[in-house]
Parts: structure tokens; sequence; C-alpha cells
């Protein structure tokens, strides 16, 4: 498919993120004369400007060396462009070309996938800290008192569903800095499982009537155990293997609070004219 060309012009960083190369994107929508796509570009950012999202994530200016006639080179300024900067830059394009209709569709199916999973994350990530406070509660009535009884009791349940990880080797699978928290760092889809490790956990330490700590650690494991063993026979990705997504929970709640802010502004002209008053 023509639309594949998106796909192909498609770059990796070397955290996994993509993005694409305004250079390369010009050419695949048709501009001969990049100077006319800059101007597209423009358009663009003030879009992204007037959506409350922060212009250098989504556009980065460097300096590529590009290869000339007979071997030489030179150097020239591109932007490196987000999903969501190309998703602009489409919408801002000549849409009487058939490229940008098929672009519009890559770029906007894309950017409204995107746009879900953050949803998801979002939404699971916030039943799962409310779910751990129960589950503390839970652990607590079975003799998980104490802070570092608490921790080993989260470590037997993280060793089942992570084949043998605690919670600091995900952490460290990661990548993470010291103060982050993985659960800020997890896909939808490790979310799931661990939410799922949590309510299943509580329920069966409250229905057995547990009273001990070693019989709440080994009930944890089971059941992570059990959810990886789940897993395995559905096929699925183990959750040490899911991609580390490359916006955290906090930098997606921060960006959700802007683009809030951005739309209250844009619906009360009042507090705009108060806004450019001040």
């Amino acid at each position: 498919m023509m639309n594949n060309i998106f796909e192909r012009i498609k770059r990796l960083d070397d955290d996994g993120r993509e993005y694409w190369s305004s250079r390369q994107l010009a050419a695949a929508l048709e501009y001969a004369d990049y100077r006319n796509f800059e101007n597209v570009m423009e358009s663009a950012i003030e879009a992204c400007k007037n959506s409350g999202q922060p212009v250098p994530d989504h556009f980065v200016e460097v300096t590529e060396m590009i290869e000339l006639a007979k071997g030489a080179h030179r150097e020239v300024k591109t932007v490196y462009l987000s999903r969501y900067a190309c998703y602009l830059i489409i919408q801002s394009a000549d849409p009487r070309k058939d490229v940008v209709a098929l672009g519009h569709s890559y770029f906007a199916l894309q950017t409204r996938r995107q746009e879900l999973e953050d949803d998801r994350r979002l939404q699971l990530c916030q039943e799962i800290k409310e779910h751990n406070k129960s589950l503390a509660s839970a652990a607590k009535q079975a003799g998980v008192v104490q802070p570092i009884d608490y921790a080993i009791f989260q470590n037997y349940g993280y060793q089942g569903l992570y084949g043998g990880l605690k919670k600091q080797d995900i952490h460290r699978r990661k990548g993470l800095k010291k103060s982050q928290d993985i659960l800020d760092h997890m896909g939808s889809e490790e979310l799931a499982a661990n939410l799922f490790r949590a309510t299943q956990t509580e329920s069966k330490l409250k229905r057995d009537g547990v009273d001990n700590k070693d019989a709440a650690n080994r009930i944890h494991f089971a059941v992570g155990k059990k959810i990886r063993q789940t897993i395995a026979e559905f096929g699925n990705t183990m959750p040490e293997d899911l991609p580390t997504p490359s916006d955290s929970i906090k930098q997606l709640e921060t960006r959700r609070k802007k683009e809030q802010k951005a739309l209250r502004r844009r619906n009360d002209p009042a507090s705009q004219t108060k806004g450019e008053e001040g």
C-alpha cells in the first residue's frame, strides 16, 4: 500500500521511540521545495502550541549530513518529528494531494491508537493504586504488618508473575532511575496483569482467612505464578518482555492537564483576554 511509505521512513531512537525526519516527510508528501514544507510545519507548530502540548516534545531541530552528487556531503537543518507532529503537519498540508489523504489516514489512526493506549494506562494505573491499598489492608489482617514485611510480600507477588524477578529487578530491567516507580512505566497490558494479581490475591487472603505472613507470601506468589501460566497458555508476551512506554504516567497526567487548560482557555474568551492583559 502507498501509505506504507510513512512506515518505511519511520525511525527509532535508542529508547525505541519512533520519529520522522522532516526532510524525508517533505519528500514523501511531494514537496519539491523544502521551504514550502517549512511553512506547513510552522502552522503545525502553532497548532501544537494551541493544543497545550510542549512543542520541544514533538518538534526537535537537528543538523543532518546529506549526500550530494559525486559523493559530496552537506549539513542541513532538519526537524525530528513525533507521530503527533506528523499528524498536525498532515492536517496543514495540501489536501489535493492523494498522498496527503493517505498520510492523514495513517497518522490519524496511529495517533488515535496511542490516545486509547494512554487512556487505558491512566485508568489502569489509578485502579491498581487503589487496589494496592485494599491489598495492603488485607495483607495487614494476615499478619503482614511492618513495612519490611509488606515489601517482602509484594516481592513474592512480583516473583510469581515475573518468573522470579523482584521489584528491584523489574526496575533495573526497565532502565529506570532510583526515584521512578515501575507502575508509572508499564503499558496497559502489563498494568492489567498486575491489577489482576492484586485483586485476586486480596480476594484469596480474605476468603481463606489467612492469619500469618508466611502463608500470605505463598498465596501472593501462587497467584502471580498462576497468572503467568495463563499468559503462557495463551501464547502472549511475558510481563518482563513487554515494552516500556516512552512516556510515564506522570508525563501523561501533566500533558492531559495542559490540554484541558488549553481547551478551557479556547472555550472561554474572557480568560484568554485576561491572560493577554496580564
